[in-house]
C-alpha cells in the first residue's frame, strides 16, 4: 500500500514533461496487453458478446477521445467486428433471451456508426437489433423492464446501466424522442420501489410478484444494499443525462434523483480508507470488505456529476478521497510495468440455479478477483474524471461560443434529415469539432453555438469566440459574410477581455477577403500564399510544422500536422507565434484586455486529432489541449 501511495504522489508531483502516463492510460494499456486478441470475461469461458465487453469498450472509447491515440479506436473496432457480421447480425447474441446484459456493447455500435468509416451500415443494423429487443422487452405491469426473460417480474439495478445509456443515445441519434418517457420510467420505478426511505440506499432488486424467495413479501425488495448494484444505477443516471433532451419535462427529475443520491453515497463512504464496502451499510460485519468496482463507480458518478453541474462542487472532495483510496487499497504495479486492480467481486445475482438468496452470506461468498473487468472499466472511468478535475484546477470555467453563422454548411444526417455540419460541436465524423468540444467540456468549459450574427447581446455571456472557415457560395447557398458592423462588435468584445480564435482555410475554400478585414483589425492578415500541400495525399511529413520549446501557447507540443495553410502577415500589436521557414503560420495579438489567436487552417477538427489518419509522431491532440488551456486561462 505504501508503494502505491508513493507512486501516486510521484505522478502528481512530477513536472508535466516528465510525468508518467496517467492511470487511465496505464490501465487501458495494461488491459489491452492482457487481452490482445479478444475480450475474455473469464478464463473458463470463451469470448462472447457481453456487458463486461461493452463496459471495457466504453472505457477505451473515453481514453481514445482524451488522448487521440488510434490504438484504442482500432481495438474497439477490431473487437466489435469479431461479432458484427455484414448483415448486422451479432455472433453469440440471442435475441430471444431478452437479456439486458446483452445491450451495453451497443454503445460501441453507436460510436462506430457515427464515425467516418466505410461499410458502417452493419453497425446501425446491429444497433437496431438491440433496440428491437428493448422495444419488445418483457415488462412489469407498471412498465419496468424485466432484467432477463428468465427472471420474470424482476427489476434489477444492474439493468438500468445495461439498457438506458444505450437507449438514450440511440433515441437521440435516431430521433426517437418518445422513448425518453420510457427511459425515465425505469428510473422512476426504481426510486419508487427499491429506494429505502430510511437510509436513502437502494436495494439490489425488486420483484413485482413477490414470488421470489429473496423478495420481501410486503415490499418485493431484496434483502441487502449491494454496492455494485448501486454503482450501476448511479453511473446509469449520470450517463443517461448526456443524451436526455434539455427540454424534456422529466430531465430535472433525473437530476433530482442524482442530487438525492450524492449525499447518500458520501454518507456511506468509509472514512478511514475513502472507498466503499461490498455491502454498503454493514462495514463492521464480519466478512464484509472494501470492494473495487463500487468504489470506481461512485468516484466516477460524483466527479462527473460535479463537472456537469448536477450536484454541488463539495462532492468532488469525496470523489478525490475515494480515488486516492482506490490507489492505496486496490492498485498493484506488476513486474512488467503493467497495472492490476485487486478485490473486485466476481458476480452478484439473485435466484437462478443454484439459488442465490440475496443474503449477506451469499454476497460475501462470491469469489473476489484480480483484474475483473467490472472493476477495470469503472477504474478507467473514474481515473479520467479525476484527471480532468486536476487539469481544470489551473483554468477558469468559461463559455466557448463557436460560430454557426459565417460557417453554415448542410448535409443529410443519419436519418435523412437536413443538419448543419462541418466544424460544428455535434459533428462526430471527421469533418466536425466533436472531440474538441469534449476536451473543452472536460476542462470545465461550456460549449455553445452562435447561430446568429455576433452582437453585443449574444456575445456578452461568452468569454471565448471561435470563427472557422467562413463560407463562400461554393460551400453554401446565400452565405453570411463578415461585415463592418460585425468587426466593430467583435473588436469591442475583444477589447473588453474576450478571447478570439480565428481558423481560416486554404484560399480556394474560405471567404478570405472579408475574414481578412476582421483579422486585420488585430494586426494579422491572411496572405495569398498556401503552403504544406501533399500532392499524393500520403506524405504527411510534408505538412509537418515544428514548434520551438517555450512557446507561449503550445508549451507541450513539438510537432503538428497542418496541411494547405494560408500563411500570415503579422504587424504590431500582433506577433508571429509559429513559423515554418520564413512563413508565419500562427500568430497571436493582444488587444485591450483581450487576445486573439489566428491560423490559416481549420486544423483541429476530428480528422486530425483522433489519430486515425496521421501517425502518432504528430501531436495535434496535444496542440488541441494546449490551445484549450490557453483559451481557458
Amino acid at each position: 500500500m505504501k508503494k502505491t501511495f508513493f507512486f501516486f504522489f510521484l505522478l502528481l508531483a512530477a513536472p508535466a514533461a516528465f510525468a508518467q502516463q496517467p492511470y487511465s492510460v496505464q490501465m487501458a494499456d495494461s488491459f489491452m496487453k492482457a487481452h490482445p486478441d479478444s475480450i475474455r470475461v473469464a478464463e473458463t469461458r470463451p469470448a462472447r458478446w457481453d456487458y463486461e465487453q461493452g463496459l471495457m469498450l466504453k472505457a477505451l472509447e473515453k481514453v481514445w477521445v482524451k488522448t487521440g491515440d488510434a490504438r484504442y479506436f482500432n481495438y474497439i473496432k477490431k473487437e466489435t467486428d469479431l461479432y458484427v457480421k455484414e448483415d448486422g447480425s451479432i455472433a453469440t447474441y440471442k435475441y430471444d433471451d431478452f437479456n439486458l446484459d446483452n445491450v451495453p456493447p451497443g454503445r460501441a455500435l453507436l460510436m462506430l456508426y457515427q464515425q467516418s468509416l466505410p461499410k458502417k451500415e452493419k453497425y446501425r443494423q446491429a444497433a437496431d437489433l438491440l433496440w428491437k429487443q428493448l422495444e419488445n422487452q418483457p415488462k412489469t405491469r407498471e412498465g419496468g423492464y424485466w432484467h432477463k426473460k428468465r427472471y420474470p417480474n424482476q427489476m434489477w439495478l444492474d439493468g438500468l446501466f445495461m439498457a438506458e445509456p444505450f437507449a438514450a443515445e440511440y433515441s437521440r441519434v435516431f430521433n426517437r424522442p418518445e422513448h425518453f418517457d420510457d427511459i425515465f420510467r425505469q428510473f422512476e420505478l426504481i426510486e419508487k420501489h427499491a429506494a429505502d426511505p430510511k437510509t436513502g440506499l437502494i436495494y439490489h432488486a425488486y420483484d413485482e410478484s413477490r414470488e421470489q424467495a429473496w423478495a420481501d413479501k410486503k415490499t418485493g425488495v431484496s434483502p441487502h444494499f449491494w454496492g455494485r448494484a448501486m454503482g450501476w444505477y448511479a453511473m446509469a443516471l449520470v450517463d443517461v443525462l448526456d443524451y436526455f433532451p434539455a427540454e424534456h419535462p422529466k430531465r430535472n427529475e433525473l437530476v433530482k434523483y442524482l442530487q438525492r443520491l450524492a449525499p447518500v453515497i458520501a454518507r456511506y463512504q468509509d472514512s478511514a480508507s475513502g472507498v466503499w464496502y461490498q455491502i454498503l451499510d454493514l462495514p463492521q460485519r464480519k466478512g464484509n470488505y472494501r470492494e473495487a468496482s463500487v468504489s470506481g463507480m461512485f468516484v466516477y458518478t460524483l466527479a462527473k456529476a460535479v463537472r456537469m453541474g448536477y450536484i454541488p462542487a463539495k462532492y468532488l472532495e469525496n470523489a478525490r478521497k475515494g480515488y486516492e483510496g482506490m490507489l492505496r487499497e486496490f492498485i498493484e504495479k506488476e513486474k512488467d510495468g503493467s497495472l492490476s486492480l485487486n478485490r473486485t467481486v466476481s458476480v452478484g445475482g439473485l435466484g437462478g440455479n443454484p439459488y442465490r438468496d440475496g443474503s449477506f452470506d451469499y454476497y460475501i461468498s462470491e469469489p473476489v478477483r484480480k483484474n475483473d473487468l467490472k472493476g477495470l472499466g469503472p477504474f478507467i472511468f473514474a481515473s479520467l474524471e479525476i484527471e480532468a478535475a486536476a487539469e481544470r484546477q489551473a483554468l477558469k470555467p468559461k463559455t466557448v461560443a463557436l460560430d454557426y453563422y459565417f460557417n453554415r454548411e448542410f448535409r443529410k444526417d443519419l436519418n435523412g434529415n437536413t443538419e448543419q455540419f462541418h466544424y460544428t460541436w455535434e459533428d462526430r465524423m471527421h469533418s466536425g469539432f466533436w472531440i474538441w468540444g469534449q476536451v473543452l467540456n472536460d476542462l470545465g468549459a461550456k460549449t455553445t453555438a452562435l447561430r446568429e450574427a455576433p452582437s453585443a447581446g449574444n456575445l456578452k455571456n461568452a468569454q471565448v469566440y471561435v470563427i472557422v472557415d467562413p463560407d463562400t457560395p461554393k460551400e453554401t447557398a446565400a452565405p453570411n459574410y463578415i461585415g463592418a458592423e460585425h468587426i466593430k462588435t467583435i473588436r469591442e468584445w475583444v477589447r473588453n477581455g474576450g478571447t478570439l480564435v480565428l481558423l481560416a482555410n486554404d484560399t480556394s475554400n474560405c471567404e478570405i477577403p472579408r475574414f481578412n478585414e476582421l483579422a486585420g483589425a488585430f494586426g494579422i492578415r491572411f496572405t495569398d500564399k498556401n503552403i504544406n500541400f501533399i500532392p499524393d495525399g500520403k506524405d504527411y511529413e510534408k505538412a509537418a510544422v515544428y514548434i520551438e520549446p517555450g512557446n507561449e501557447v503550445f508549451g507541450n507540443t513539438r510537432k503538428v500536422y497542418a496541411k494547405e495553410i494560408v500563411t500570415l502577415d503579422v504587424t504590431p500589436p500582433a506577433r508571429a507565434l509559429v513559423k515554418k521557414g520564413e512563413d508565419s503560420v500562427m500568430a497571436v495579438s493582444a488587444y485591450g484586455k483581450g487576445r486573439v489567436f489566428v491560423i490559416g487552417d481549420p486544423w483541429l477538427y476530428n480528422e486530425y486529432v483522433d489519430g486515425r489518419i496521421i501517425g502518432p509522431e504528430f501531436e495535434n491532440m496535444q496542440a488541441l489541449r494546449d490551445l484549450s488551456h490557453w483559451m481557458l486561462k
